[in-house]
């Protein structure tokens, strides 16, 4: 049967109606994922806020190891399945590799989805997301994991086939597009983080239904981080890729080393799924040499990678803004770009709190004798928000707003409102990110559902500042809720109720023309920056802001010692 694609009379991209089907499945799916997790995640907030404590102790629990799954795992992999499937088919303008197969994937993602929630509403699954033996959960809840883990496994590979596909069939010139080859990189880290899930989610089940009598918990630990942490570092690579999308679609920027930027993505493949040993660096079975060497040397290659994207992506906006005649001191080309656009907003939120605060946090985690002062505390989860919420989460609502009028034919619904969405659930995020973090530096437990210890045998208080923190907490998630909640009202009403674009789409068995290689300029020379910035300096205000990161990182990492040292005063 000849492949069916259209041509989009906006942007030029040419869709294959399986891959469109299945985008938009994959889409979905994820939204309603989102709006779960982060209703469960109010519940989360507002029982550690003291004053309000709105579920039990049973029930918290629960609901915690529902949020953490369906917002770390569920919804995310979701949306970066759509996204694999866009940035080879569609951004290729080929036909996606084995489509029932595609179907199938989905079907067990979704299927596996629900039997881990059965298990948790059944109760006997309050395990968190970590699920750390010897703590058994239903066998069901393993099972679930498993199958949603196997169809996204599948997901992938068709990726990789179309990847061949495009190849083979010479859908374009040159080398793959840089958004498509951070997509081949999640994809590449994707199959690390489920081959670990298998190694040791397989043999748990195996013991929850008896068929082995034994799980040793260290074992446990070691390898299930690498599903755990290395699950968002496919994250990462996705939505910096999302970043180099969102600039060159809003701006037309293109960045300033393609080559250094694919290095960046090298380097994240090579080193980036070593930086999950920063959860172990507390188990005394686990050798000081391999956690030295994994939360240094080879974790700061990773880091590198990062600076190198969080210098690319701006510095090839502020490029693109000059060469536009924004080209007055540091800060013209930022104070002008179009912050009403949430596709810009939500990108630039999303790449600077990324760097301020999940990725200092990040690194000051890595380092082991600060870790002792925060490992177990509410600082881990603050840290979490900072990455996989305020970074990855705010990303892919950022691309959605431009993808899903495009994808569904539809105008976007209330775009007044969704100019303010990426604030409302950025500022909250990062708000909420601030204070978990305080309130963990001051020791606030990161798994006990009750900071004050109500009924306790043994009287404890943290510092007054400590519920004031958690207070504030739980203000801010009602915040990031309600940003989320817009989001999600604003994808799901475009959907239904979105204004038709243009006559209905038509598809055709002709081949969709050749991608081109677009034209190769001149980074860094005089030639093709002559009158740029200041003082030779093409991306002056880019420059500016790296260093300010630098200096906040010192002094963060500066106090962290400090207090680290007043904790070891002898008598």
């Amino acid at each position: 049967m000849n492949a069916l694609f259209r041509t989009c009379p906006d942007t030029g991209l040419a869709f294959h109606k399986p891959a469109e089907a299945l985008i938009k499945a994959n889409a979905i799916a994820a939204v309603v994922f989102l709006a779960v997790g982060g209703l469960l995640g109010l519940f989360v907030a507002l029982t550690r806020w003291p004053a309000v404590q709105i579920l039990d102790a049973s029930r918290f629990y629960q609901v915690l190891t529902g949020h953490g799954i369906v917002t770390l795992i569920v919804w995310i992999l979701f949306f970066e399945i759509a996204l694999l499937y866009f940035c080879s088919a569609v951004l290729l303008r080929c036909r996606l590799a084995t489509p029932r197969l595609g179907w199938l994937a989905f079907a067990l993602m979704v299927i596996g989805a629900a039997m881990a929630a059965v298990a948790i509403l059944q109760g006997g699954s309050s395990v968190m997301m970590t699920s750390y033996v010897p703590m058994p959960a239903a066998s069901h809840f393993y099972l679930g994991l498993i199958l949603f883990a196997v169809g996204a496994l599948i997901a992938v590979f068709i990726f990789f086939g179309t990847l061949v596909i495009a190849r083979g069939e010479r859908t374009y010139e040159g080398s793959i597009p840089l958004v498509t080859f951070g997509a081949l990189t999640a994809a590449i880290i994707a199959v690390f983080t489920i081959a670990c899930g298998a190694i040791i989610l397989i043999p748990t089940w195996l013991w929850s239904i008896g068929y082995i009598s034994h799980i040793d918990p260290l074992m446990y630990r070691l390898v299930w981080w690498g599903l755990g942490h290395s699950s968002q570092q496919i994250n990462v690579a996705a939505h910096v890729a999302v970043w180099y999308a969102i600039a060159a679609l809003v701006f037309g920027a293109r960045p300033m080393s393609e080559k250094v930027s694919r290095g960046a993505f090298l380097l994240y493949i090579l080193f980036i799924s070593i930086a999950s040993a920063h959860h172990l660096l507390v188990d005394p079975g686990v050798g000081t040499e391999w956690k030295i060497f994994n939360t240094s040397y080879a974790m700061y290659l990773a880091v590198l990678a990062s600076l190198v994207h969080g210098l690319t992506v701006p510095g090839s906006i502020e490029l693109a803004q000059r060469k536009k005649g924004l080209n007055r001191g540091l800060f013209e080309w930022l104070r002008k770009a179009p912050w009403g656009n949430p596709v810009f907003s939500g990108m630039f939120l999303s790449l600077v709190g990324f760097g301020f605060i999940g990725g200092i946090s990040g690194v000051v985690m890595g380092v082991e004798q600060i870790n002792f002062l925060i490992h177990n505390t509410i600082y881990v989860p603050g840290h979490f928000h900072g990455t996989v919420a305020l970074g990855t989460t705010l990303a892919f609502m950022a691309l959605s707003f431009w993808l899903v009028p495009v994808l569904f034919r539809r105008e976007l619904i209330w775009p007044k409102l969704a100019k303010w969405q990426p604030w409302l659930f950025g500022v909250g995020t990062a708000l909420q990110a601030f204070f978990m973090m305080g309130a963990g530096t001051l020791g606030v437990s990161r798994r006990h559902w009750d900071m004050a210890f109500t009924g306790s045998a043994f009287e404890w208080a943290y510092p007054a500042m400590a519920y004031t923190l958690m207070g504030l907490n739980g203000m801010s998630a009602v915040m990031a809720v309600t940003g989320g909640a817009l989001f999600v009202t604003i994808m799901v009403g475009t959907i239904v109720f979105g204004k038709r674009r243009g006559a209905p789409a038509q598809y055709s068995s002709a081949r969709p023309s050749l991608l081109a290689r677009a034209p190769i300029e001149l980074h860094g020379g005089s030639t093709g920056h002559a009158g740029l910035g200041i003082g030779g300096l093409a991306t002056p205000g880019t420059f500016a802001l790296a260093m300010f990161l630098l200096l906040v990182f010192v002094v963060y990492y500066v106090i962290n010692y400090a207090y680290l040292a007043s904790l070891w005063k002898l008598a």
